[in-house]
């Protein structure tokens, strides 16, 4: 059956400005690092991607390695795409990214103009584009010399594969200077993209302040802290979690009675705000004007309907805030 986006899609989602850039987001941007990789159900991913621009999400943010395996997570999205969104591509916001292992042997990997190049034009040619919105570097490179990742960011743009450039997981240090080289090459950076959680709190210590000085917006990801910002893990771990499967980063071991009670702390303050858990956590992160957009994994269409509604209620009292500090570690 073919697929016919909601002509309501844009009543509900609210979009904000990527710092001082011209380009807007939705507040929601959907990642596909897990859930869409061929491991994974392709009629399902279908739905989740349909439901998601049904509600005015336009970002989908990839890069070269999600899958698994690797690429697969582009390949499968090209494919939707093709024949779901053909006609809807100038209301999309596509993001790619490259600077984790790729392939073997010493091009595959990391900064240099060699392997960003190549994995570029590997991520169009799976997700069958001509550009992309949005292109990455994935992370620092601490040999390779910071003009040289940053001027193949700018060639990029210029060669017309790329709108707009990124940074992901730089610290203040470092994405300090990558802004101002990308600033004189005349390719302003547009967005950074940290992790960054109630749990995880070091884009705080001078990162956020930078954005907003340099008006580079910010697009943080792991907003949940891998799950540990649900209520999931609260009656024991579930068989289908990520910590029962051994996928991603979290472990058993991170359950500690400590944090337990600092997530059932946080899950009584949610459900006073008429929230859960994750919809609060969510929110928290939306509170700071500097944040563009907020980037959540969906694994099934119902999880991302209910990830929207964390735009109900952005704001928090003081008091709120003390707590959710308090409970964080932070203090």
């Amino acid at each position: 059956m073919h697929y016919l986006p909601s002509p309501a899609r844009y009543q509900h989602m609210t979009y904000r400005r990527s710092g001082r850039n011209g380009l807007k987001l939705p507040a929601v941007s959907l990642g596909l690092w897990h859930n869409f990789g061929d491991v994974d159900q392709l009629s399902n991913f279908r739905a989740i991607l349909h439901r998601a621009f049904d509600s005015g999400v336009t970002h989908f943010d990839l890069a070269n390695n999600y899958g698994p395996p690797p690429g697969s997570a582009e390949i499968n999205f090209g494919r939707i795409l093709k024949e779901d969104f053909a006609g809807y591509r100038d209301e999309l916001i596509i993001s790619s990214k490259a600077g984790y292992t790729m392939w073997d042997g010493p091009y595959g990997d990391w900064g240099s103009r060699k392997y960003l190049v190549s994995s570029l034009d590997q991520s169009l040619r799976r997700m069958g584009l001509d550009y992309v919105d949005i292109f990455y570097h994935h992370r620092p490179d601490p040999e390779t010399p910071l003009y040289e990742t940053m001027s193949t960011l700018d060639l990029l743009v210029r060669q017309g594969k790329a709108l707009y450039v990124g940074l992901s997981n730089y610290r203040p240090t470092e994405a300090a200077e990558a802004i101002r080289i990308l600033r004189e090459l005349g390719t302003p950076c547009l967005i950074h993209q940290p992790k960054y959680s109630i749990f995880e709190r070091w884009v705080e210590d001078g990162l956020l302040d930078l954005l907003g000085e340099e008006g580079v917006g910010c697009i943080p990801f792991s907003p949940l802290a891998q799950g540990l910002l649900t209520d999931k893990y609260l009656r024991g771990v579930p068989s289908d979690s990520r910590v029962a499967k051994g996928v991603g980063f979290l472990t058993e071991n991170q359950l500690t009675p400590e944090r337990l009670e600092q997530i059932r702390q946080l899950n009584e303050l949610a459900k006073s705000r008429n929230q859960s858990l994750a919809q609060m956590a969510l929110a928290w992160i939306l509170k700071d004007e500097r944040v563009t957009s907020v980037l959540i994994g969906a694994s099934k269409p119902e999880q991302l309907t209910d990830s929207l509604r964390s735009l109900e209620n952005t704001t928090f009292s003081p008091e709120e805030l003390a707590l959710i500090d308090k409970q964080s570690g932070k203090e």
